[in-house]
Formats: C-alpha cells, structure tokens, sequence
C-alpha cells in the first residue's frame, strides 16, 4: 500500500494557515487531500468546564491523538494537509516520533507581528495577544523545507508555491533533519521524558472547553 503525503503547515494564530490548507484541497489535483487541523480535534471535545489539571490533560491528549490521526490516515494511502502550531517543543517531538519523515513536507506559514495583531483584532475570536505570545516560539526549530509569507502572498499563491514544490522534495526531508536533531538515541533518553510530560504552554484562559477551542487555535480566518 502506496502511503499518503502529508503537507504540515506549521505558524501562529492568525498567520493564515486554514485559508492556504483550503485553497490548496482546490488546486491539488494528484490524489485525494484531507485538511486536518487540531481546531477541529478541540472542537469535539464535551462543553463541560474542566479543572485546570484536567483541562490541560486533555488538551494534551487532543494534540497527541491529533498527531496520530495524521499518522494512521497516512499510513492508509490518504494525502494529508495538517493545519497546526508547534508552540510547544515537545508537540514537535511527538510529531517527528510519530509521522515517517519521508512523507512529510513541513512548510513555515510567516506573517510579522504588526500585521498578525492587526489580524486578530479584525477578527475578534482570538483573545489579545495569543499571535504575539506564540510568535518567538512556534518557528524556533528553525528548518523547513518550503516557507511562506501570506502578508505578501494570497493563500492561493501559497498554495500554489506549495504544489508546484510537492513534486520536488528534498532529501532529506527537513522532518529527517529535524529527527537527527531531536531524536538521536542520547538525546531522546534524556529530553524525552521531560518534554512529553511538560506542563502546556498557557495559551487558554479559563478551564472551559468553550475556551480552549478559541484560544488553543490555530485556525485564522483571514489570510490576506
């Protein structure tokens, strides 16, 4: 069974992330695409408030099965657009453990600040700050095999950027890389642990589900 590709759009709230995942399922014409994004995983979770502790165990355990959700449809042959925020080191850990790096093309979403703050006040479902605060964290590992920057470039033209690339892969992968680094056999017994099992970065206010789906986000609604 032939594997599916996926294409793992990584950047901050507000960066543009879901309108480039949407414009690409309409220009991807080589197989069949499925855009996941942990919006939609936060989504389904009960509206009951939550504890903090039990709020951020199931924050956790939404991201880690999201990871796995990736994994298994690829696994089956389904071509993946993952919509996601790496603004916690070991939700990047846990994706290189559990995708194959062959399959992977990870491409950064940029925007600068002033724009992304511009953004998250327009749209008003973001609360303040959330862009900013997951700036500096969310591209801190640094390497990519594509980028992109939706303040100068439509959602379509990224798309496009990204299909005309599909093709041409490099090797290694940059999620091959990333795995030497983060991965190796001395690193992973010693940071492993630490980083699976590290309380989540704050980016929710109150302990409600209600809550979480708006400021765990990693949806933007405005791409331009």
């Amino acid at each position: 069974m032939t594997r599916g590709r996926i294409i793992f759009l990584n950047g901050t709230s507000s960066s543009g992330k879901s309108n480039v995942a949407r414009e690409l399922l309409g220009i991807l014409d080589d197989g069949v695409f499925f855009h996941l994004a942990v919006d939609a995983f936060n989504a389904m979770r009960s509206m009951r408030e939550l504890g903090s502790e039990e709020f951020a165990a199931a924050l956790r355990r939404t991201r880690m099965g999201f990871h796995r959700s990736i994994a298994a449809m690829a696994k089956v042959g389904n071509d993946i657009v993952v919509d996601h925020v790496l603004s916690e080191p070991w939700r990047l850990v846990d994706c290189l453990t559990v995708l194959r790096p062959e399959d992977v093309l990870i491409v950064g979403v940029h925007c600068p600040l002033d724009e992304l703050v511009r953004r998250e006040q327009a749209r008003g479902d973001r609360p303040s700050g959330l862009a900013a605060h997951q700036y500096e964290l969310v591209h801190r590992h640094g390497d990519y095999d594509l980028e992109c920057d939706t303040s100068t470039s439509s959602p379509r033209d990224c798309a496009q950027q990204i299909k005309e690339f599909l093709p041409h892969r490099p090797s290694p992968t940059a999620f091959t890389r990333l795995r030497r680094r983060y991965l190796t056999d001395d690193k992973q017994a010693s940071t492993l642990p630490q980083l699976l099992t590290q309380a989540p970065v704050s980016e929710a206010g109150p302990p409600r589900a209600t809550t979480a789906d708006k400021t765990d986000s990693t949806e933007c609604g405005c791409g331009t």
